[in-house]
């Protein structure tokens, strides 16, 4: 079985979540010891986002889209790896694929370093479009 192009991309977009969660615990962990009150080692339970009001806002910034890389790239995986198996993982879907995951990786840069709504709407809006495309080509290819 030959490998369909739109697992490069798959495969990219899964190295990137790594790359965002390495900065995440990076920039995290060195703000948890040095933030006042919080005592790391004694603490139970609780969600990442309870940090919200105990780490400056840039720190959970990485850690806000490390989540969002949990939540619509899903769809994206699920979608990539149908039109894989239904043999339309190439041309226009591998293009789309690749515009995904280069605008999440702008988001993901957007939202980590300036966090301008406006601008991660902007980019988040375009990539919802090119997820949108590929599930109606999946939705063609598997209903045709």
């Amino acid at each position: 079985m030959e490998n369909s192009p739109i697992l490069q991309p798959v495969v990219a977009l899964i190295i990137w979540t790594m790359v965002m969660w390495i900065w995440m615990y990076a920039t995290r962990l060195p703000a948890m010891s040095k933030a006042e009150g919080l005592d790391a080692a004694n603490m139970v339970g609780g969600k990442g986002s309870d940090l919200d009001n105990v780490l400056p806002a840039n720190v959970q910034w990485k850690a806000h889209n490390y989540n969002h890389l949990l939540e619509q790239p899903t769809l994206f995986y699920a979608v990539c790896i149908v039109l894989a198996l239904v043999g339309a993982g190439d041309g226009l879907n591998s293009v789309l694929a690749w515009a995904y995951v280069g605008l999440r990786v702008v988001h993901s840069l957007v939202q980590a370093t300036v966090n301008r709504v406006v601008i991660r709407f902007g980019i988040f809006a375009l990539s919802s479009l090119c997820l949108m495309a590929l599930a109606l080509h999946a939705a063609i290819a598997v209903f045709h």
